[in-house]
């Protein structure tokens, strides 16, 4: 309900109706709306599953590998409904400061196995000598534009397709 009308257009009544459960109940184990939606949040933000995915993906010690099987899950396994704006809508379209900093640190996570990714490819020569910081912000904007645009604008796209073409563009690119 959250995610179809807002935070701010959804009652505790409107819950309770939905759901066959009473106030009392909501209250008692949430305490208020905000707690439920806390909760909702902290459920549908939780990216643990995709960030030990991508993991696995760039483990493996062959860089070209690693690369191609990072880029193919990323866009193969994002979880799309972590970031359904509808559930966040509240009096702004911003995160509330816990669930935002719940998605920032996921973010910084996947943003560390892609660098580890790309440090490791420069260290054993694979890739040129350069900023690795960058090299890995350029990644991940290739990769999350492809995102962007089918969870926001529902673009179809060949992901397969794609994930091939980032993966040989940005392996040259770093040569």
């Amino acid at each position: 309900m959250f995610a179809e009308k807002g935070f701010s257009n959804v009652s505790v009544r409107d819950i309770c109706r939905e759901t066959g459960t009473t106030a009392p109940v909501i209250y008692y184990y949430f305490g208020n709306k905000k707690g439920l939606f806390d909760a909702v949040a902290r459920k549908q933000i939780s990216m643990e599953d995709f960030i030990g995915k991508l993991s696995r993906a760039s483990a493996s010690s062959d860089p070209r590998r690693g690369l191609e099987s990072f880029v193919s899950t990323y866009l193969s396994s994002f979880p799309e409904h972590t970031f359904d704006i509808g559930l966040y809508m509240r009096d702004s379209a911003t995160l509330d400061k816990r669930s935002a900093q719940i998605v920032s640190d996921d973010l910084e996570r996947i943003r560390g196995l892609a660098a580890g990714l790309v440090e490791r490819s420069i260290a054993k020569g694979f890739f040129r000598k350069t900023d690795a910081t960058l090299a890995t912000d350029c990644l991940l904007g290739m990769l999350n534009r492809v995102i962007f645009q089918h969870i926001h604008f529902a673009k179809i796209s060949d992901r397969e397709t794609y994930s091939r073409f980032v993966t040989d563009f940005f392996f040259r690119a770093m040569k």
